[in-house]
C-alpha cells in the first residue's frame, strides 16, 4: 500500500501575465525564509529567469513544473523530490492561472499543476484601477473551475494601506491575503527576454531584503501558513533516481552568457554519475578536465565582446571538438557554437566555428512555444528515433552558409501548435547543437544517452 507524505504548500496564480506575481511570489518566500521556514521553490513552465529569482529568495535551487514538457509523473516525482525536506512548498504558476497550451482545456496550465499537487491556489491581481470589482473577479475565479482550490487573493499595486482595506471590506468570495503598493526602489530592471537574470552584479541583496521585509509587512503570513498546511496529504512516489558511482565529468558552462538550464536536467545527469564541473567561457583560459561540455542557454548576445575576446577558450573548446569530446549546447550555446554572432549594432563577433554560420540578433521575437523532437540520426543523446519535448523563446536566428556541407540536421521538430515539422538539430562528429531547450524528463533516454557518451569518452 502507497503510503503518504504531508507538505504545507501554495500555489501562487494570477488573473494573466505582467502583474507582478514573480514579486509576490519572492516576496513570499523571503518572508518565510525570514521566518526560518525551509523553502522549496518552484516555477510552473518552460521559464529559466524567474527561478533565479526565487534562488536569491530561499538561498537554493528553483525546480521548474511543466505539465507538457514533464507530464504528470515527472511534476509529482519532482516536486516530492525537491520539497521533501522543506517545511513549505511555494509553486509560482504561469501566465493566467488557467492559460494553457489550449485556449479550451486545462493542459499546460497552473491550475492543472494546482490540481496535481492538491494545492491551494493564491490569485494575484492588480488591483490598482478598482475596488468592490474584487469581488467579481473573486466569484469568478472561485467558481470557474471548481476542481481548483482558489483560496485567496494577492492584490498588488494597491494604492495605499487604505486602499488594500477597502478591497477588504469588498468581502470578496475567497479572502484577500495581502498585497503591495508600487516600489520603484525595489523594482526589478527587465531586458527584452522580460526580467534580467537575478545575478548578484545586476541585483543587489538589498532588494530581495526589501522584499523579504515588505512580505513581512503587507502580507497576512499567518493566514497563508494556515492556508498552505490545509493541503492534504500526497501519495508518496518514493522512486527517486539514487545517485550512481561517478562516471565521468562534465564541463557546465556557467557564467553571464551561459546559465539557462533545468534543474531537473542536471539532477539527472549527477543521478546517472556524473560529476558537473562549472566554468565560465567568458573569463576562464581553459577547460577543466572533463569529458563532456554543456552548453546551456543565457545572453551569449551581451557578452558577445568578451566571449569573441577570450581566444584561449574558444580554441579549447574547438580542440576539444577536434578530440571527439562530446558537446551538447541549446540556444545560447549553439549560439557560442557557430562562426560568429551578430548583434543589434551589425557587429559580428568571432565565435567557436564548429557550427557553420553566423547566429544573427533581431529585434522581434524569432520563436516561442514548445516542440517535440524526434531524432533522425544517432547522436550523443542515443540512437535514431530518439523522442523528447522542450521549448523554443529566442531573438536570433542562425543563418547557414549556402557551401556549407560539414553539418547534419538530425532533429525533426514539430510545434505544440501544429504544422509541418522543421528540421534542425545541428550535429558533426560529436557536437550536437540545437536552438531547443529540451526538458529531459519527458524522456530520460536523452540524459542517459549524454552520460554514456561522456562515458565513453573517459575511456578512449
Amino acid at each position: 500500500m502507497a503510503s503518504r507524505w504531508t507538505i504545507p504548500r501554495v500555489v501562487i496564480g494570477a488573473t494573466g501575465s505582467g502583474v507582478g506575481k514573480t514579486t509576490v511570489t519572492v516576496a513570499l518566500m523571503g518572508a518565510l525564509r525570514a521566518r526560518g521556514l525551509r523553502v522549496a521553490a518552484f516555477k510552473g513552465g518552460p521559464d529559466y529567469l524567474d527561478p533565479t529569482y526565487h534562488a536569491r529568495a530561499i538561498g537554493g535551487p528553483s525546480h521548474n513544473l511543466d505539465g507538457w514538457m514533464m507530464g504528470r509523473e515527472g511534476v509529482v516525482a519532482t516536486f516530492e523530490r525537491a520539497a521533501s525536506n522543506a517545511d513549505i512548498a511555494v509553486v509560482e504558476g504561469m501566465m493566467g492561472l488557467f492559460d494553457g497550451t489550449t485556449p479550451t482545456e486545462d493542459e499546460g496550465s497552473t491550475a492543472e499543476i494546482a490540481k496535481w499537487l492538491d494545492t491551494p491556489v493564491l490569485v494575484v491581481c492588480d488591483a490598482s484601477g478598482f475596488a468592490r470589482t474584487v469581488s467579481a473577479i473573486a466569484a469568478g475565479f472561485a467558481r470557474f473551475d471548481p476542481a481548483t482550490r482558489v483560496a485567496g487573493l494577492i492584490c498588488n499595486r494597491v494604492g495605499s494601506r487604505g486602499h488594500l482595506d477597502l478591497l477588504r471590506a469588498a468581502k470578496p468570495e475567497v479572502p484577500v491575503l495581502g498585497g503591495f503598493p508600487r516600489s520603484e526602489e525595489l523594482g526589478f530592471p527587465e531586458r527584452h527576454l522580460g526580467l534580467l537574470s537575478a545575478d548578484r552584479a545586476s541585483i543587489p541583496d538589498e532588494k530581495f531584503e526589501g522584499w523579504a521585509r515588505a512580505g513581512e509587512e503587507w502580507l497576512d503570513l499567518d493566514e497563508i501558513v494556515s492556508l498552505a498546511a490545509s493541503a492534504p496529504p500526497l501519495e508518496r512516489r518514493g522512486d527517486h533516481e539514487t545517485r550512481a558511482p561517478l562516471k565521468c565529468r562534465i564541463g557546465m558552462a556557467y557564467d553571464d552568457a551561459f546559465h539557462f538550464y533545468y534543474e531537473d536536467n542536471l539532477r539527472r545527469l549527477e543521478s546517472l554519475g556524473a560529476e558537473l564541473v562549472y566554468f565560465a567561457p567568458t573569463r576562464d583560459e581553459k577547460l577543466p578536465a572533463v569529458h563532456g561540455l554543456y552548453f546551456g542557454g543565457g545572453y551569449p548576445e551581451v557578452m558577445a565582446r568578451e566571449l569573441a575576446g577570450n581566444r584561449a577558450m574558444l580554441d579549447a573548446v574547438r580542440q576539444f571538438a577536434r578530440s571527439g569530446g562530446p558537446i551538447y549546447a541549446e540556444c545560447g550555446g549553439l549560439m557560442y557554437l557557430a562562426e560568429g554572432i551578430r548583434t543589434l549594432d551589425g557587429e559580428t563577433h568571432a565565435m567557436v566555428g564548429l557550427v557553420p554560420g553566423v547566429a544573427a540578433m533581431c529585434e522581434r521575437m524569432q520563436a516561442l512555444g514548445y516542440v517535440e523532437v524526434e531524432t533522425r540520426a544517432d547522436s550523443i543523446l542515443g540512437e535514431a528515433g530518439l523522442t523528447f519535448r522542450g521549448h523554443q523563446f529566442r531573438y536570433s536566428t542562425l543563418e547557414i552558409r549556402s557551401d556549407a556541407r560539414e553539418i547534419d540536421r538530425i532533429y525533426s521538430v514539430a510545434t505544440r501548435r501544429g504544422g509541418a515539422p522543421f528540421s534542425e538539430g545541428y550535429r558533426t562528429g560529436n557536437v550536437l547543437a540545437s536552438y531547443v531547450h529540451a526538458h529531459w524528463a519527458s524522456n530520460p533516454k536523452a540524459a542517459e544517452g549524454f552520460v554514456a557518451s561522456c562515458v565513453r569518452a573517459r575511456a578512449r
